[in-house]
């Protein structure tokens, strides 16, 4: 737990995430827990109600990316490079929630290099002379004018929970989606595939 780099080394001291701390974490969740019979902590943060709700059915989604964030951790030279990226303010939801702080700074590491976004959006851009959503076929460029003109968002088809510390991404593992529609393949990006998002809606859509 202590090799994370969520807080800077300078603030860490022997206290830091020790067991006694890890232990009353726990205890947290044993409050919020249906099924526990015992008693847990009488106070619980508003964090940890959404962290119990989103894995709590899902055990192993939760071992998974347990397991994706030990092997990161293992690698020292990553974990230096993690260290060195400096924490956003404002994080979106989409971060905060779904892969939490440690998961967002390995994406945010493996994203500092745009070229092959670049590259898919420039390819495709050329065959159609717009974008459109790879799932509910939205057009920024039509619904928005010269403010939409080129722009649409880019999703990784591999969850970042599935991927080890090395990656590499090629133009095929890019999908180009609206903003929409990236949120909801994040809601489920264990199962949720661009594919499978566009026959949801396309059945919403035709009443199927």
């Amino acid at each position: 737990m202590n090799s994370l780099p969520i807080h800077d080394r300078e603030l860490r001291n022997q206290k830091f995430r020790n067991p006694n701390g890890v232990g009353l974490k726990l205890s947290n969740f044993l409050a919020i827990d249906p099924e526990y019979q015992g008693k847990g902590m009488q106070r619980f943060g508003k964090r940890d109600q959404q962290v119990f709700q989103e894995f709590a059915r899902d055990r192993q989604r939760l071992h998974l990316i347990a397991q994706r964030i030990r092997q990161a951790m293992g690698n020292e030279n990553l974990r230096e490079k993690l260290y060195q990226i400096q924490d956003d303010e404002d994080l979106t939801p989409l971060w905060q929630v779904r892969e939490g702080k440690v998961l967002y700074k390995l994406h945010k590491l493996r994203e500092r290099d745009h070229r092959i976004i670049e590259e898919k959006k420039e390819l495709i851009y050329q065959e159609m002379g717009h974008f459109l959503c790879e799932a509910c076929e939205f057009d920024f460029q039509r619904t928005y004018g010269k403010l939409g003109e080129k722009f649409i968002e880019c999703h990784h088809t591999t969850p970042l929970s599935l991927s080890t510390d090395e990656r590499i991404t090629r133009l095929e593992d890019l999908a180009l989606v609206c903003a929409n529609c990236h949120r909801m393949l994040h809601r489920d990006i264990t199962n949720l595939t661009v594919p499978g998002l566009r026959v949801l809606v396309m059945e919403r859509r035709w009443g199927a």
